[in-house]
């Protein structure tokens, strides 16, 4: 009998039990290297196309944005000294070293100027590569001096047509975080697409080209995918390894490029702090995460020729907390509910008292004072005193560090973006907090809701993101665009969806399209090792030319493997066809030997095969098994306790397939056994002068 059942290992102590033919071995190997090689090749189809769509969807945004630039400015038709005036307050100062270390006459020469420079400020001499985030520009300039592109590409468009090659690196990282999240890259392509019309709130790169957050972003997105990558269980060590060092090339890229690092940074370490402590996240890739940027602050620092605001920052004294307090308490994610919440309490008291104590101790040890206007803005900004100091009020009454607009708000809505991230955002509020709860009392029941590590952390990292963008319109760009990535994921997730069904108790297999990917993930293998011998006998033992009786489905089956001739066929659209096949099934009907042969025997019939399963069958209620339909048919009794219409009457003859195996000498003398297993019987039929 045919049959699907679970692939399974084969032992090699086992190996001839299990397969006692060595054409068995290779038809199983053919099998699995046919499955294995067809959803291979679909796999590596869907990303090539869906790879092909990210680079191209990235490369066509960068595109847009730069004819948005020109169609603004009108960039190719105006005078030089209207090009850098129109990089406006900071955005021309960095343009500036980069203009700098073009004129300068040799690439050291620039070099020295800007670690001696005395045109930033009168009466001093400083470093500007210490105190400014220009190496992008150093980069750049020198990139510029040795390409061959002096005679046809002018300074200024090799500087902002890099600037719209990031986006195109940004929006491709969108594509993939949101691919990696929901499994399709059609979540990519519309976070990408929400992105685009959304850009408005989305970016401003197109008008303030050198400001750092347009460096640095691109960067910050390359890692939240990789760490999003990073986060799925089981990846092969090496694979690991290559996802930890794109991790830590973003971050570092992301560190150097932008002065506010750090405090995004800590936004992050916040997130895994936070997850990690609920148990959503693996402690060791939360370690690692740590070191990462840890270890890439300290390198930006070297680079910045030790900058002190660097070593003071708040980011190196809450990662180092967090390992520290980690050698108190080695049993933090073990007990009950309340066991486990004290030991939560008690290490979030001691990570940041540590915390502030190492800060402290680093800002006096350094005599830091740097850093000091923004401690005092987030002080008079939440409220917690009014302040005189000029610089925190010059930060409180610029527009960009107000709170969120609620025109920004509408805006999103007008495209639907915000409606579906909220939508997205409750149902994983929802699903994070049972999980929450869960892994706190330490539940070993069955989970049918689970967060997965990548979702928990963007999940958190919007929610995180989302505060401060509310508090402060300048990192909004933060927020909107990861939105973007967030509810794209949301609305394409099939996981999403299967969620929020098993949260209001209605989800199936069956009923939705999880079940269909469910299917598509269990591995099987066909199995019906008695076919495939009757199959072999038939070739091997039967003339090419012989006519085989028996069921349609069978015969089927014997015409394609066999080349033998049949009886009758599945191909029922025919009345002869019809008269002939219910002729031939009088084998499992209650018919004599000599019937039974006359009627074979009058089609050509060379073997009849006989099948266990149709002759015993259980699978059909008795009134539908083709034994009693045949008995109906003949005007006989059924088989079995049950009714019987009042005009049938009991057969003069058993049933044909059950007594030709006793071998009497009315059967043998018309029929004899050549082939048996445990579901076939073949019989060839005498040929009678």
């Amino acid at each position: 009998m045919t049959a699907l059942r679970q692939r399974k290992e084969i032992k090699v102590s086992n190996v001839y039990e299990d397969y006692p033919s060595q054409e068995e071995e290779e038809e199983l190997e053919r099998q699995l290297l046919a499955v294995y090689s067809g959803r291979g090749l679909w796999k590596i189809l869907s990303y090539m196309i869906g790879g092909t769509i990210g680079l191209c969807i990235g490369f066509l945004t960068s595109i847009y944005l730069a004819t948005l630039h020109e169609n603004d400015l009108w960039f190719s038709n105006i005078k030089e000294v209207e090009r850098e005036i129109s990089f406006r307050t900071e955005c021309g100062l960095y343009y500036s070293y980069y203009k700098q270390m073009l004129q300068a006459p040799t690439i050291m020469k620039g070099f020295h100027g800007l670690i001696n420079d005395n045109k930033t400020e009168s009466m001093r001499t400083i470093n500007i590569l210490e105190r400014m985030n220009i190496y992008q520009e150093v980069f750049l300039s020198i990139l510029y001096r040795v390409l061959p592109i002096k005679t046809y590409l002018e300074p200024v468009y090799f500087y902002i047509y890099t600037l719209f090659g990031l986006q195109a690196m940004y929006v491709t990282a969108l594509y993939v975080t949101s691919w990696l999240l929901s499994g399709t890259w059609l979540s990519g392509l519309l976070a990408a697409f929400w992105y685009v019309i959304n850009r408005i709130d989305t970016t401003r790169v197109e008008f303030t080209i050198p400001l750092r957050e347009n460096w640095a972003l691109p960067f910050f997105a390359v890692q939240i995918a990789a760490i999003t990558y990073l986060l799925r269980p089981h990846l092969q060590p090496l694979c690991e390894r290559l996802t930890l060092l794109a991790v830590f090339i973003s971050t570092f890229l992301f560190s150097l490029t932008w002065q506010f690092n750090q405090f995004m940074m800590l936004m992050q370490a916040l997130v895994l702090f936070i997850l990690d402590c609920l148990n959503m996240l693996p402690t060791v890739k939360v370690t690692w995460l740590y070191v990462i940027q840890v270890a890439s602050l300290l390198l930006v620092c070297a680079l910045q020729f030790f900058n002190s605001m660097i070593l003071g920052s708040l980011l190196i004294s809450f990662n180092l907390s967090v390992l520290i307090a980690r050698k108190f308490q080695k049993n933090l994610k073990t007990g009950g509910f309340l066991n486990r919440l004290g030991k939560l309490l008690f290490h979030l008291a001691l990570v940041l008292c540590l915390t502030v104590c190492l800060n402290t101790f680093i800002k006096h040890f350094l005599n830091l004072k740097s850093d000091e206007h923004i401690f005092k803005f987030l002080k008079a900004k939440f409220g917690f005193g009014a302040t005189r100091d000029f610089d925190a009020n010059l930060y409180l009454c610029e527009e960009a560090f107000g709170l969120l607009p609620f025109n920004t708000l509408e805006r999103l809505s007008h495209t639907l973006l915000f409606y579906a991230y909220m939508f997205v955002l409750s149902v994983m509020v929802m699903v994070a907090v049972i999980v929450a709860l869960r892994n706190l009392s330490d539940s070993t029941k069955v989970q049918f809701i689970v967060l997965k590590p990548g979702t928990a952390y963007n999940l958190m990292h919007s929610i995180l993101f989302g505060c401060l963008a509310f508090s402060t319109m300048r990192m909004k760009y933060l927020w909107t665009s990861h939105m973007c990535v967030f509810a794209s994921f949301g609305l394409c997730s099939s996981d999403i969806w299967e969620l929020l069904l098993k949260l209001v108790h209605l989800y199936t297999p069956k009923r939705f399209w999880p079940g269909m990917m469910a299917e598509l993930s269990e591995l099987r293998e066909f199995y019906d090792p008695d076919t495939v011998e009757l199959m072999n006998w038939i070739k091997s033992n039967t003339p090419r030319k012989a006519v085989f009786a028996g069921s349609m489905q069978l015969l089927a089956g014997v015409k394609l493997c066999t080349g033998r001739t049949l009886t009758n066929h599945p191909h029922y659209e025919d009345k002869g066809l019809r008269e002939r096949t219910k002729e031939v099934y009088q084998i499992y009907a209650k018919r004599s030997p000599e019937e039974v042969y006359s009627l074979l025997r009058s089609f050509g019939t060379d073997y009849v095969i006989l099948e266990d399963s149709i002759c015993y069958e259980r699978r059909h209620n008795r009134g539908c098994r083709l034994r009693d339909l045949l008995d109906i048919a003949n005007g006989h009794v059924m088989d079995g306790p049950g009714e019987n219409d009042p005009d049938l009457k009991p057969a003069e003859h058993p049933r044909f397939c059950e007594e030709i195996k006793r071998n009497l000498p009315s059967y043998s003398a018309h029929f004899t056994r050549v082939f048996q297993n445990k579901t076939f019987h073949v019989y060839k039929l005498s040929r009678h002068k």
